[in-house]
């Protein structure tokens, strides 16, 4: 089963917070996991952000960091995705858009997400999706 993770889901695979758990069992049932290409400068973006705030170490961080490009080496990633139509018919921001053109272009069988607009227009474009809120 392919399994697509936009930012705000996936990022909970690395920090513990509400749905990680919930994260962890869709990616012990995927047969593969598929992330759209933004997901590398958002996560990192994330887990400098906690590192700043020194809610993580700068060895945590490393750790994390080094965790997250193991993981995406075994990821299928969709570099280009078509975003227009998803953001003429939704009030999303690109980046959203850019995570449901990229699980509908890799014909994902679940898209998971921690962001309700998100989930919403998903869900409009015919996407199974799992919410995390």
């Amino acid at each position: 089963m392919l399994v697509f993770f936009d930012s705000s889901a996936f990022v909970k695979r690395y920090i513990n917070e509400s749905g990680t758990d919930q994260v962890l069992d869709w990616c012990d049932k995927a047969t593969e996991i598929g992330l759209a290409s933004i997901i590398l400068p958002e996560i990192i973006s994330a887990f400098c952000r906690l590192r700043r705030e020194s809610k993580i170490s700068e060895a945590q961080y490393r750790q994390l960091k080094s965790l997250l490009l193991t993981d995406i080496e075994d990821a299928s990633l969709c570099d280009l995705a078509p975003t227009i139509s998803a953001l003429e018919n939704n009030t999303l921001r690109a980046m959203d858009a850019i995570h449901i053109a990229s699980a509908i272009i890799m014909k994902a069988d679940i898209f998971i997400s921690a962001d309700k607009r998100q989930c919403e227009a998903a869900v409009q474009t015919g996407l199974r999706v799992e919410s995390l809120f």
